[in-house]
């Protein structure tokens, strides 16, 4: 059976490797623009999809507004095996968002281990508490630029990195193939719209809160063009738009006795100059 650490993708740095499903944080190009890809033919819209492209939209466009929020993400994730049978795992995150440039993702793991990724306007943060070690890159601007540097640059996963950006409404727009209204439903006690869509590479169901605050509720997603169509399954919970945040919860400073080490990605250009002196990396030889 394929070992849990070899396919823990969520948080790749030299030796530590992490789990996370692409989804919505795939390694797409953002750059270029094109046309709105809602409706894969030129046939109009039927009622109900267009109902539910306007739910979407208010959605994408409300949590893209938000200027601060925290949200619990209870997820689990199917790994396959080498002899065909598909293995669920489950993490447990926090997520805080403080805009423009506050960003902070807790998460633990099921067999316990946790791991955070912090963001505060000018360097982002990996934590691995349990290896003593941190990677830490500079990148000055605020999250929507971060996440994209760290999905593009650094080559890493962010499980529904898209929901914490200002960019959600275009992206799911420019993505979105075909996208329909499944039903009328209820999610821990709350009257909620399943959508179901789809991009070129997923397959996407998500449950969106009826009323004046449009907040998704749960999220599946299915990888239909990877062996065995593995899903990842999401429930957000503790929604809250008025957190109080503290600026230092953003912010990073080493324990004593923690290891600052290298993001792969930034690995091939140390190797070509060279390691960095004391005076560049404040550590001793």
């Amino acid at each position: 059976m394929k070992s849990k650490i070899q396919m823990k993708i969520w948080i790749t740095f030299y030796l530590i490797i992490l789990i996370a499903p692409l989804g919505w944080a795939q390694k797409e190009s953002l750059g270029e623009s094109e046309p709105s890809k809602i409706s894969s033919t030129n046939l109009p819209l039927t009622e109900e999809q267009a109902a539910a492209r306007d739910m979407l939209k208010r959605m994408a466009e409300f949590l893209a507004k938000a200027q601060k929020y925290s949200v619990n993400v209870k997820a689990s994730y199917e790994v396959l095996q080498e002899s065909g049978q598909k293995i669920e795992f489950g993490e447990n995150r926090k997520v805080i968002v403080n805009r423009p440039n506050g960003l902070r993702v807790e998460a633990e793991h099921s067999d316990g281990e946790k791991h955070f990724v912090l963001y505060d306007g000018k360097e982002i943060t990996v934590f691995t508490p349990a290896e003593d070690v941190y990677a830490q890159t500079t990148k000055i601007g605020g999250i929507d630029e971060a996440v994209m540097y760290f999905l593009r640059d650094l080559g890493m996963r962010l499980p529904l990195a898209m929901l914490l950006t200002s960019r959600l409404p275009e992206e799911l727009d420019r993505r979105t193939q075909t996208l329909d209204y499944v039903e009328d439903t209820v999610v821990d006690g709350k009257p909620v719209h399943h959508l179901a869509g789809r991009t070129e590479t997923v397959d996407y169901q998500v449950w969106i809160i009826k009323g004046a605050k449009p907040l998704p509720l749960q999220i599946v997603l299915t990888y239909k063009n990877v062996e065995g169509q593995p899903d990842y399954r999401a429930k957000l919970s503790d929604w809250n738009l008025n957190p109080k945040i503290k600026n230092t919860l953003f912010a990073f400073t080493p324990p004593k006795g923690v290891r600052k080490i290298a993001f792969a990605a930034q690995l091939p250009k140390i190797a070509h100059e060279g390691p960095a002196s004391e005076a560049q990396t404040g550590e001793q030889k």
